[in-house]
């Protein structure tokens, strides 16, 4: 299901090329802080990726709500 929710989650991905430098600036809407800049589009996604995989780590370690990306929830229950 990590993959999948990853996955839906960087097919909402938005790229831009800056005008001040020419690198490329990526974000998903929805995500706070989950954004990347890189020299080439390639490498921001794959920086943008790892941003996320990170976001997503620290949200489950706090306990912070995830949000639903193409209906896919991410819940995480602890065990006892």
């Amino acid at each position: 299901m990590l993959t999948e929710y990853i996955g839906a989650a960087m097919r909402k991905a938005k790229y831009e090329i800056l005008c001040d430098d020419n690198t490329f600036y990526g974000y998903i809407p929805g995500f706070d802080g989950v954004y990347a800049n890189a020299e080439d589009l390639e490498t921001c996604r794959s920086e943008l990726k790892e941003v996320l995989e990170e976001w997503i780590m620290l949200g489950i370690s706090r306990h912070l709500p995830l949000p639903v990306v193409d209906k896919i929830k991410l819940v995480v229950e602890e065990t006892v």
